[in-house]
């Protein structure tokens, strides 16, 4: 008969999403994992095969409360692109008391890791892509609505968008609270309805 695991692996992976977004890859120890997770070294292994195996799972469950959070936001208007500028507003101003980091865990990544650690690296990437497509579709979805207009490229607007949010976090958390976030938010779409 198996033995069943002692542990609840999503509890597990969700206390390493904030023990990594707090202190980045290389900054967090095996030491470091054991005692927030609660698993020794020879389980840790035995259930994600490495450090890096978790720290896989870490940025898919990262991408998946940012996809979570997108559609919940969503489902609170009708509208496309309010359902983009609260969800804007809830991880750039929230985030800067609420998160372990107020930067994006994915730019964090990219920013920290180099080529001696490619898959992650690669893996990261792609977690960013999947979330400049949630943007994309609500742009889509904005234009459908007259939201936008017709003219304007949604992928042009995927990436302003992605790239305005990883400045805003890095902005904030350089600013020690004290930009005018909101206005700049606004701002962001100003430029997003008028030119981008």
């Amino acid at each position: 008969m198996a033995k069943t695991a002692k542990f609840n692996r999503d509890d597990v992976i969700e206390k390493a999403t904030n023990l990594y977004w707090e202190k980045g890859f290389h900054a967090t120890s095996m030491r470091n994992l054991q005692d927030v997770i609660d698993m020794r070294p020879g389980s840790i292994y035995a259930t994600f095969g490495s450090k890096e195996g978790l720290f896989k799972e870490v940025l898919h469950k990262y991408t998946e409360m940012g996809v979570a959070q997108i559609a919940e936001c969503r489902a609170n208007t009708s509208s496309p692109l309010n359902a983009l500028k609260n969800f804007i507003t809830l991880i750039v101003l929230e985030s800067q008391t609420s998160a372990p980091s107020g930067m994006c865990m994915l730019a964090k990544t990219i920013a920290e890791l180099t080529e001696e650690n490619a898959e992650l690296l690669t893996e990261a990437k792609k977690m960013l892509v999947i979330m400049e497509g949630q943007f994309m579709t609500l742009l889509e979805e904005a234009q459908q609505q007259g939201e936008l207009s017709k003219d304007k490229d949604v992928s042009q607007l995927a990436r302003f968008v992605q790239v305005q949010i990883m400045g805003l976090r890095v902005y904030a958390c350089a600013s020690n609270g004290d930009a005018p976030l909101d206005q700049m938010i606004d701002d962001m779409f100003m430029t997003l309805k008028i030119g981008a």
